[in-house]
């Protein structure tokens, strides 16, 4: 998407982020939890980002621990609660949280002027109406997944879906881990989404959740999803074109969470040169 909306009046820090050390000031929600510390440790390992703040719940055991503990680091950044202490030192937020949390850092972010990178899924369509309006006044970077190999997948899967759009049945398969909260994966329904518009289908309209005793012939209009969680699958996607006499698959797995953190610093230098609007990893990867 392009920027739209009025202005808003930032901070000289936050109007030029690359100020101390010629660095993006980056802080990270969920700072202690397993993205979290991905995240931290990417950036700790990068030389034009530094870490700026780290968030995490009141109640979380780590309050006041160095947010590098974890690596045997000292990174001078405390974990702390309070969103605006959390935040008052950085140009950029990276977000894989809750729907519910990462709004409540979205409305901070909108008043102290502070970019936003959000990989958290499970949006409702109000949630997200919701972002949309507080792009009008900051530059946000919202994907469900934020890897670059993931997002290059998509691409594929829209020019597929092109050439395959008669014939052939969509089927939509994903397998995550067992602490996984949401489905289908944000990324799975993405991948409906380039499906659909590629193909000039709504998915809303043509979509399949699940299917249950007599479902009678298979709807060739409907793109289907199906669903796995187990163990500590990271992240399995592949979407099934299948058509009399051949079956096309395209499918992409990651075995570690590394790329969604190299995927979320590449976000956080696109957002350095916009001002506001909402955009996704296809504008970061100039995929448009």
């Amino acid at each position: 998407m392009k920027p739209a909306g009025h202005s808003v009046d930032l901070p000289h820090a936050l109007k030029n982020p690359m100020t101390q050390q010629n660095t993006l000031p980056i802080a990270v929600a969920g700072a202690t939890g397993r993205m979290g510390n991905m995240l931290i440790e990417a950036i700790l390992a990068t030389d034009d980002c530094r870490l700026s703040g780290a968030l995490d719940i009141a109640s979380s055991p780590a309050l006041g621990q160095d947010a590098a503990s974890f690596l045997g680091k000292t990174s001078g950044v405390s974990v702390a609660s309070d969103l605006k202490q959390g935040l008052k030192d950085s140009g950029f937020l990276i977000d894989f949280t809750r729907p519910e949390g990462t709004l409540a850092h979205l409305k901070v972010c909108r008043e102290l002027g502070v970019k936003a990178v959000i990989g958290t899924t499970g949006f409702t369509d109000e949630q997200k109406a919701e972002i949309a309006e507080i792009a009008q006044d900051i530059a946000i970077v919202m994907a469900p997944n934020m890897s670059v190999g993931v997002n290059v997948t998509l691409k594929l899967l829209q020019m597929a879906a092109q050439a395959l759009s008669t014939g052939y049945d969509i089927e939509i398969i994903e397998a995550h881990h067992r602490h996984k909260v949401d489905a289908p994966s944000g990324t799975a329904l993405k991948m409906g989404e380039v499906i659909a518009e590629a193909i000039g289908r709504d998915l809303k309209e043509c979509a399949v959740y699940e299917r249950y005793g007599h479902t009678g012939e298979r709807d060739p209009s409907t793109i289907g999803f199906s669903t796995i969680r187990g163990g500590d699958i990271v992240g399995d996607h592949t979407v099934l074109f299948a058509g009399i006499g051949e079956r096309i698959e395209v499918t992409h797995k990651s075995s570690s969470r590394a790329t969604y953190a190299q995927g979320s610093l590449r976000a956080v230098r696109f957002l350095a040169g916009q001002q506001r609007g909402l955009f996704d990893m296809f504008d970061v990867l100039n995929l448009r």
